[in-house]
């Protein structure tokens, strides 16, 4: 049985009157009709050009954003129409890592407060307990137990997204969000998240999502690719099959492209 599953899922965002006036109110279908499952235990690529909806598509499993319609199941229950205790317990369960590790870091938070507001908001946790989990996920992250008193700033953008990734897997979810998480890194360090989140996935049991413009990126971490053109699912399949023989016309575009990137486990 899937984890995630999504049927004929819609996002439609206004974009107001034309700047002419006079015209009908535009919109933008950034997602539209979008249907995929994904594996419990199971990496899935999803990839496209920038535009494409695929952090939408994200957002929208995780119900950050609402969508205008379709469905979103995890394990069985409702996302979309859970309310009050079971969306919080759904919290728990489904996290995301945002693009951006300069922003989606609180600059007066210290790393260990970052790293421990999951569990102060979840598990109301005591100083100590949250200090040690706070220490054994910057452990698992490649990071010193000493960063945990300094503030973002004093980092670089990889040990920023390190500590991203940490506070994400705080709460031990079992379905983590990776919203292009390296595109705002230089590619040496981009290369050492990509082995990280794919030594992370192997030891804390994840599913995940990782969402990239880069299909020889998504190769290297995923089982499974799904190809995402202008709001449409265009193309799916093992990542192996899917980049070494692609069938639609826009996969093919992708490959030739993106220049392949030195990944190594």
């Amino acid at each position: 049985m899937a984890l995630v599953e999504v049927r004929d899922l819609v996002k439609v965002f206004p974009l107001g009157e034309s700047v002419f006036g006079g015209g009908a109110e535009r919109h933008v279908r950034a997602v539209d009709g979008v249907s995929l499952e994904i594996e419990a235990g199971e990496t899935l690529g999803l990839v496209g050009e920038s535009g494409s909806g695929k952090s939408t598509l994200g957002r929208l499993m995780l119900r950050l954003i609402e969508p205008t319609s379709g469905s979103v199941r995890f394990d069985g229950a409702d996302v979309l129409a859970a309310r009050g205790g079971e969306l919080r317990r759904l919290r728990r369960d489904m996290q995301i890592v945002f693009q951006d590790p300069f922003a989606s870091l609180d600059p007066r938070m210290t790393v260990e407060q970052a790293v421990s507001e999951p569990l102060v908001i979840h598990e109301n946790a005591g100083r100590g307990r949250r200090r040690e989990r706070a220490a054994e996920l910057l452990r698992a992250v490649g990071m010193e137990e000493s960063a945990l008193a300094r503030y973002p700033h004093e980092f670089s953008g990889g040990q920023r997204q390190r500590i991203a990734i940490a506070r994400a897997l705080a709460l031990k979810p079992r379905f983590l969000v990776a919203d292009e998480p390296v595109s705002s890194l230089d590619v040496s360090v981009g290369a050492q998240i990509v082995n990280l989140l794919a030594r992370l996935q192997r030891e804390f049991g994840l599913t995940l999502l990782f969402i990239s413009h880069s299909l020889p990126v998504v190769r290297y971490l995923a089982t499974r690719i799904a190809v995402m053109h202008a709001g449409h699912i265009v193309e799916t399949g093992p990542a192996e099959r899917l980049t070494s023989a692609p069938e639609h016309p826009y996969t093919r575009s992708l490959l030739a492209a993106t220049p392949e990137i030195g990944l190594t486990t």
